[in-house]
């Protein structure tokens, strides 16, 4: 079977690599979970004015803005409980843009918090997305998941039927 790495894997990599198999294999969470409807709400109600969604290989871009005539990608997140993760989906997609020609800055955007971070794709944060990569494709080449742990995230997980029971 051949994946590829997506930013959600990336985000979930940096939380949880049981996840990262269950979503490579194509094992949908509940789609009806409180927190993933949320997030679907804010996704579509911040931010109209700019570009939304850019699609190209295996990236989805939130959003897309002319930052004084510099490339500004954009991740919109509900909260910044997990900023690393959200950072790391973000610097992946700086990456794969770096790897087609195109330099971009990056902001995370929590608009519930009336929050935004920089995110820059340094020589050092591009090595560990690069580590991340190759991890995340170990993971989903396992025959498999990982193992269940507990982590503070489990409780609002749209998979924890997967792990709990």
């Amino acid at each position: 079977m051949d994946f590829e790495v997506t930013g959600s894997l990336m985000q979930s990599y940096n939380i949880c690599k049981r996840q990262v198999w269950l979503m490579a294999h194509q094992i949908i969470p509940n789609q009806e979970h409180p927190y993933i409807e949320m997030g679907r709400l804010i996704d579509d109600i911040s931010y109209d004015r700019d570009r939304k969604k850019l699609n190209f290989e295996n990236v989805v871009i939130d959003l897309v803005r002319n930052d004084n005539g510099n490339l500004l990608v954009g991740e919109v997140k509900k909260s910044s409980k997990a900023e690393k993760s959200a950072k790391m989906q973000l610097l992946f997609y700086l990456y794969k843009l770096k790897q087609n020609g195109i330099v971009a800055k990056g902001q995370l955007f929590f608009p519930e918090e009336r929050k935004k971070v920089d995110v820059y794709l340094t020589s050092e944060s591009e090595a560990e997305v690069t580590n991340a990569i190759k991890d995340i494709i170990d993971i989903i080449h396992r025959d498999k998941a990982p193992s269940f742990k507990k982590i503070p995230y489990c409780k609002n997980c749209g998979y924890k039927e997967f792990c709990l029971s």
